[in-house]
């Protein structure tokens, strides 16, 4: 049955008595919740590593891959949802972690193109652009040489994954309060923690990645490796013989730099415009906090309370097609 305020109204029509109990998590601001972690999950995976920005002639594909990714978000968390609508802080980040695997996998080819651009001579480039350098690793080394690394993101997704978690699941005892009561420099200040320990984590095999993407032989000095290797346990085996085992978070505090102040800034933004829509659809008393409006049914969707306001003003349905 839904209800309506604290007394309520039953389907039948018939005013119930007494005080509903708020409930202490609702359904569609836990939706919401899920859906900026999970989401934020899977984007940190997937352009963990831009490199291309230094040189500035080899972006990143992040339309389609963000198509891809909300797509497949979609689906995991249809499969991850019981049957009251709800999802686990666990299940929401591996859904977003697989999100991220599938759309990695569906566009890697691109990123492969694009470490092949990067580390090409400029003064005697190999590839004159995305699509002559697509047809030519595909001539010259075959359709298999576009996913060369692609297993080392799904084997960096597992460490990924567990640090989202360490930091996630201990966010309360961080800042010794619920999680709907963080501020906004409380989340961005949680973002970057959470950056900087998912990075740190799955950083060695974003280098052997890298190292076998520009890999080739049709490439001077092999694409510029500073090892050579026979595939992904070799790579690892041999930097850590030349560099020793930090070799494998060589780079790291560049990409931290970079990457940690640019999740908590596109986070704190979401989160505040996340807060922005929620007010304005009549769900909180104010887009600077959680505080929920009394009297409002947090399980009804945008549309259904909306239909239910005119309803209590007019006394029937306007819309053609009600979906109460």
């Amino acid at each position: 049955k839904k209800r309506w305020g604290e007394g309520g109204m039953t389907e039948g029509g018939e005013r119930s008595e007494g005080r509903r109990k708020q409930p202490q998590i609702n359904s569609k601001l836990f939706e919401h919740k899920v859906t900026e972690y999970a989401y934020t999950c899977h984007q940190w995976l997937s352009q963990s590593i831009d490199v291309g920005v230094a040189r500035g002639h080899a972006r990143g594909p992040w339309a389609h891959r963000t198509a891809v990714q909300l797509a497949a978000y979609r689906k995991f968390v249809g499969l991850f949802t019981d049957d009251s609508g709800h999802i686990s802080q666990q299940s929401s980040v591996v859904a977003g972690s697989l999100a991220g695997i599938v759309s990695t996998i569906v566009t890697y080819p691109t990123d492969l193109i694009k470490t092949r651009l990067i580390v090409q001579n400029m003064l005697e480039p190999t590839y004159k652009g995305i699509f002559h350098a697509f047809s030519t690793i595909y001539q010259q080394e075959g359709f298999l040489a576009l996913y060369r690394g692609v297993s080392l993101t799904v084997l960096g997704a597992l460490p990924f994954s567990v640090g989202s978690l360490l930091v996630y699941m201990n966010l309360e005892k961080i800042w010794n309060r619920p999680r709907d009561q963080f501020s906004l420099l409380q989340n961005f200040t949680t973002v970057c923690l959470a950056a900087a320990v998912t990075q740190t984590l799955s950083f060695p095999f974003d280098t052997v990645k890298r190292k076998m993407q520009a890999q080739s032989p049709y490439l001077p000095y092999y694409g510029g490796v500073d090892v050579h290797f026979s595939g992904a346990v070799d790579c690892f085996r041999q930097i850590v013989k030349a560099q020793g085992v930090l070799g494998l978070w060589n780079g790291l505090t560049a990409n931290l730099l970079k990457v940690v102040p640019y999740f908590g800034v596109m986070f704190s933004t979401f989160e505040f415009c996340k807060r922005i829509c929620l007010y304005q659809n009549g769900y909180i008393v104010s887009p600077l906090s959680y505080k929920l409006t009394p009297g409002v049914d947090q399980s009804l969707k945008p549309q259904e309370l909306r239909e239910l306001r005119k309803f209590f003003k007019t006394g029937k349905l306007k819309s053609k097609k009600p979906t109460l």
